[in-house]
């Protein structure tokens, strides 16, 4: 059974950081190009990183170039991204997703974590 699972969300204070990991089961994560996108209360689904299965070159949106790391550990079958200088309007559930970096599709998805910046 072919899964992702997120995890690493939580309540931050802005400026601060938090590193989500993409964990996939039932299949190589390095197989295959890994995405993060976001979901805001009210917005679209918008693509955050996603990082290349070849050469593990990285594509990021404007709104976090600079301040959001993607890598992976193809030894945990694990995909991470780190958030530094995190904003309010970063808040939104992320979700990472097995596919073609960075335009799709994407085949597989995982259920999401919740990344809250509040003072």
């Amino acid at each position: 059974q072919v899964q992702l699972v997120e995890s690493g969300g939580g309540l931050v204070q802005p400026g601060g950081s938090l590193r989500l990991s993409c964990r996939g089961s039932g299949f190589a994560l390095d197989s295959y190009p890994i995405g993060w996108f976001r979901q805001a209360p009210g917005k679209e689904r918008e693509r955050v990183s996603c990082i290349s299965s070849i050469d593990s070159s990285a594509y990021y949106e404007d709104s976090v170039k600079g301040r959001f790391t993607i890598s992976r550990d193809n030894a945990k079958n694990t995909v991470y991204l780190q958030m530094n200088s995190l904003k309010p309007e970063d808040t939104a559930v992320y979700y990472c997703a097995a596919g073609a970096c960075p335009y799709g599709p994407y085949d597989y998805w995982g259920q999401g974590t919740q990344v809250t910046v509040s003072s």
